[in-house]
């Protein structure tokens, strides 16, 4: 307390160690009374990182810190957000849909759609359509493989719509019937999402609502192709579905317009 006083400090950001005793209470509580924050080191990360910071984090932090909107006026907003985002970019695109299903027809031949099941809200199953960018035969025995950089199972017109993101163009069929959302953790595939349980705490949270078309973690993490890359992006993922908001969805839908037009992120 007499520290804070002399340095005139305003925020005490406390990251305990339970090895080393208990906190000093008492002093934190007189330093609570003369107007200084004191902020537990969970709530810090997500309010200057923009993250959930998973080594920190237990699970009475998650249950009290708040968040997790489900609220009814919450789900309406977001509803008409998703109706109205997809149903514009819908209108906008059709045109250059009906370009990439030509191209990449005339590539190969074969299948213009790429049909996967993704695990959606509440761990339910759903099927996404994208356009095909990678070889018919790319999964070979039905084995789920993570894309990587530079990708020899991508095709040239794959390349390209991948970078430009019109490969995800089909999945606005899927937000306009409610399986995903516009803005959300992005889904994944049943195997890989089994094992990730397994390997990453909370990943199981991610699912408590619709996946989504872009999201915070695509924005602030680039392509994940490992555990590790799942973990990483889970503590963005998890900040949004603690905060998300139509503010944030608008701010989020505004920032992807910049990563689609400069192309960054892609793999």
């Amino acid at each position: 307390a007499d520290l804070v006083e002399e340095l005139q400090i305003d925020e005490l950001v406390i990251a305990p160690d339970e090895r080393r005793g208990g906190l000093p209470m008492e002093e934190m509580l007189q330093c609570a009374q003369a107007g200084v924050a004191v902020t537990d080191v969970s709530s810090f990360f997500e309010r200057e990182a923009g993250m959930v910071q998973l080594n920190v984090v237990d699970p009475s932090w998650l249950v009290f810190s708040g968040g997790f909107d489900h609220s009814a006026p919450r789900r309406l907003s977001k509803r008409f957000f998703d109706l109205v985002a997809a149903g514009s970019l819908l209108l906008v695109s059709w045109p250059l849909m009906l370009l990439t299903a030509l191209a990449v027809w005339l590539e190969s031949g074969g299948p213009v759609l790429y049909r996967q099941v993704r695990v959606g809200e509440r761990g339910s199953h759903f099927t996404l359509t994208k356009f095909r960018s990678m070889r018919v035969d790319a999964e070979k025995g039905g084995v789920a493989v993570w894309a990587s950089r530079n990708d020899d199972r991508t095709t040239r017109v794959g390349k390209f719509i991948r970078k430009t993101r019109l490969d995800e163009l089909p999945q606005l069929f899927a937000v306009l019937r409610g399986d995903m959302s516009f803005v959300g953790p992005r889904p994944e595939r049943p195997q890989f999402v089994d094992m990730l349980n397994g390997e990453v705490r909370y990943y199981g949270v991610r699912h408590c609502m619709k996946p989504g078309l872009t999201g915070w973690a695509q924005l602030r993490y680039p392509y994940g192709a490992s555990v590790r890359d799942a973990e990483e992006k889970l503590k963005f993922d998890l900040f949004y579905v603690k905060n998300h908001g139509l503010v944030f969805d608008v701010m989020i839908l505004l920032q992807t317009v910049e990563v689609v037009m400069f192309g960054r992120g892609a793999r």
